[in-house]
């Protein structure tokens, strides 16, 4: 059971770590921009979603109008980051 404890820690701090990433990425952009950096770094929708406070439903929508126009740019990984 203290794995379990030392493992929520870990996700916290990450957690931390990742919002202050992504607050340096998307500093200064609206909504759509920073959605649009953030999908390109392979982040999942629904953490995306977290992060610019909006809903999955939205990124999703932002994320595919963006790639049809060719606006999108980097290769999603593997594992997606942020799910749970």
């Amino acid at each position: 059971m203290a794995e379990e404890g030392i493992l929520k820690s870990i996700d916290t701090k990450l957690d931390a770590i990742i919002g202050l990433l992504a607050s340096n990425v998307i500093g200064g952009k609206t909504k759509t921009e920073a959605i649009i950096a953030l999908g390109g770094l392979g982040l999942a929708n629904d953490l995306i979603a977290e992060l610019v406070k909006t809903t999955p439903a939205t990124v999703y929508a932002r994320l595919s109008e963006a790639k049809r126009r060719g606006k999108v740019e980097g290769r999603k990984v593997a594992k997606k980051v942020g799910s749970k």
